[in-house]
């Protein structure tokens, strides 16, 4: 009986974290671009306060909640994180880690899958390697779907917790000059940091090799609202920077392996390159992990590096989108 009403204390106060008139417009997380700047700040707002909160409190969150978690492509810390996420929330997460495994085998299509699925669920996070399957299972679903990455296309949440990040660790997003390093052209996670940004009145500074420049019909898009710069060297922009979001160059997106070795090793980041070319002492840098050399490890102990910190913002925005989206009804 004292266990039953402390439940329900601590459901009460949970709920009203989260009014039920909440103003939050979306019932599926599919693009970053679907996100008015409301959305952002509203998911980055109960983020920071699950962060805080007790985890006994944080438990009956999802309690009674089935989350299934379909990953058609290998990941680690995206899936890691969102079941991590669903459990602390006290959620329960069925399904698989890689399409091998799945009734695809046997010839079913994508789409029978998500009908079938959905039946079984109350929320969907979907990671695939094609672009596009992520918003076509939200239109098939009954249940509200969370895109944890689609082929080159977005990656959403990744860009939440990044915002988040910065927020974190600058106390701002409005206004800074951020840099983008790496493969701009396959990167999933800067595409949608880019548009995310365009809401913030970010400068964007775009650093790659010719052969992986950021898509000119994206550069033409955020330019409506923010100031672009593409440059080729680091040192060309690294002092004016807040930020410096570095990529790897992935070698799973080249279909031409000689290509790739003419570019993996177009930047490396180490501790004697940002004392050199006068990088700010409040420059942060970030990367959506895992890296190979792009950053070397004699960085990881300076002031410079949120890069770890940042996987761990994963836990708290992924957990603020499960509990916002448990709520939706499509």
């Amino acid at each position: 009986m004292k266990d039953a009403k402390l439940s329900r204390k601590f459901q009460k106060k949970a709920d009203s974290l989260i009014p039920l008139n909440s103003n939050f417009s979306l019932k599926d997380c599919i693009s970053i671009k679907d996100f008015p700047k409301e959305d952002i700040l509203f998911v980055l707002q109960k983020a920071k306060e699950l962060e805080e909160m007790p985890k006994e409190k944080k438990a009956l969150l999802l309690k009674g909640k089935t989350i299934a978690s379909l990953f058609f492509e290998p990941s680690t810390r995206t899936r890691l994180s969102f079941e991590t996420a669903v459990q602390e929330l006290g959620g329960r997460v069925i399904g698989f880690q890689e399409a091998g495994v799945t009734s695809t085998k046997k010839g079913e299509s994508f789409s029978d899958s998500i009908r079938v699925i959905s039946n079984y669920c109350d929320l969907i996070v979907v990671r695939h390697p094609l672009s596009g399957t992520a918003r076509r299972a939200a239109e098939l679903s009954s249940k509200p779907v969370i895109n944890a990455g689609d082929g080159s296309n977005q990656h959403p949440t990744q860009t939440l917790l990044d915002l988040y990040t910065i927020q974190k660790f600058l106390g701002r997003i409005d206004g800074l000059n951020i840099g983008f390093a790496g493969d701009l052209k396959y990167g999933r996670t800067v595409h949608s940091l880019a548009f995310a940004l365009m809401h913030f009145n970010c400068n964007q500074f775009y650093i790659s090799p010719e052969s992986l420049k950021m898509p000119s019909h994206l550069i033409e898009e955020v330019k409506e609202k923010s100031s672009v710069r593409e440059c080729s060297e680091i040192e060309s922009c690294l002092p004016e920077l807040d930020v410096l979001y570095v990529t790897r160059i992935q070698k799973e997106r080249f279909s031409d392996e000689t290509e790739y070795n003419r570019v993996k090793d177009s930047y490396i980041i180490t501790k004697e390159f940002l004392e050199k070319n006068k990088a700010k002492k409040e420059l942060k840098i970030m990367h959506p992990l895992p890296r190979v050399n792009e950053i070397s490890t004699n960085v990881d102990g300076t002031e410079h590096a949120i890069y770890f910190q940042q996987t761990a913002s994963g836990i708290p925005v992924r957990e603020a989108l499960l509990w916002i989206l448990s709520e939706a009804k499509k």
